[in-house]
């Protein structure tokens, strides 16, 4: 098996399993992938963590030996799919954190940029080098890169093909936090700082400001009442609300 899910206290965690290979993605490894996020979608985890197997990568991206001599027909066929599996990351009912361990190049860029949230060691190392191969990103990286460091590095990064330094990531905003020493005990640091929240109210956050960066202001004001108003039905609201009223901590349930 390409991928090991397992759970570690209140937390899912997904390892890619190929360190002979860097953890690339090869096209059995993205169908393990959807199988485990399924697992996942259904479980009681808070949040999601993903990272590599090995202290050398978290993902080297695709199995580029797989790509050759394709036809167009199944390229486009099977770039749609892990467009489909790798997008899931972000719209789990929890939170999904990547945790670099090494290199996230290419795919496995594009999964860590689909994750919610994305810490790295300082040895790691990012970047999309599709354009060494005469190839550009496919799983989404061309899309989720520019809304999340801007047009203009985003550009850089993907054009030059070049390697990105852990520090460089952090400071424009490609990595939240870099860590020193365990990377899954800081995961579930960060984690905590959510997930002792209403899990559904944390679904609809992350859903208003995913919708901020698709639409013109007005309608994303819109959105956000719409959504605002979907969390004021919840029991975990009015439980928020009572608690906060008598000076006591909420117990939220998710509902």
């Amino acid at each position: 098996m390409a991928v090991r899910l397992a759970r570690d206290e209140e937390f899912a965690v997904l390892t890619l399993d190929r360190p002979e290979a860097l953890n690339a993605l090869s096209f059995a490894t993205l169908r393990e992938l959807d199988r485990a996020l399924d697992e996942v979608a259904a479980g009681d985890a808070r949040a999601l963590f993903v990272t590599g197997a090995g202290d050398r990568a978290f993902c080297a991206g695709a199995d580029i030996k797989e790509l050759q001599g394709r036809s167009l027909a199944a390229q486009r066929r099977d770039a749609a799919y892990g467009q489909a599996v790798i997008t899931r990351f972000g719209r789990l009912p929890m939170p999904s954190l990547a945790l670099l361990n090494g290199y996230a190049f290419g795919g496995g860029l594009e999964l860590a940029l689909a994750c919610n949230f994305r810490l790295a060691l300082r040895t790691a190392r990012l970047g999309l080098p599709e354009i060494k191969l005469g190839l550009i990103p496919g799983y989404g990286g061309t899309q989720r890169l520019p809304r999340l460091v801007g047009e203009a590095r985003a550009l850089d990064i993907i054009m030059s093909g070049r390697t990105v330094e852990a520090e460089e990531a952090e400071r424009i905003g490609l990595v939240h936090r870099l860590v020193d020493g365990d990377l899954i005990a800081a995961g579930k640091a960060y984690a905590r700082t959510l997930t002792g929240y209403s899990l559904p109210a944390l679904a609809l956050a992350r859903d208003a400001v995913t919708r901020a960066l698709d639409l013109p202001l007005d309608d994303g004001l819109k959105a956000e009442a719409e959504l605002n108003t979907l969390a004021f039905q919840t029991r975990d609201a009015a439980e928020g609300m009572d608690a906060f009223i008598a000076k006591r901590k909420p117990v939220f349930r998710d509902e």
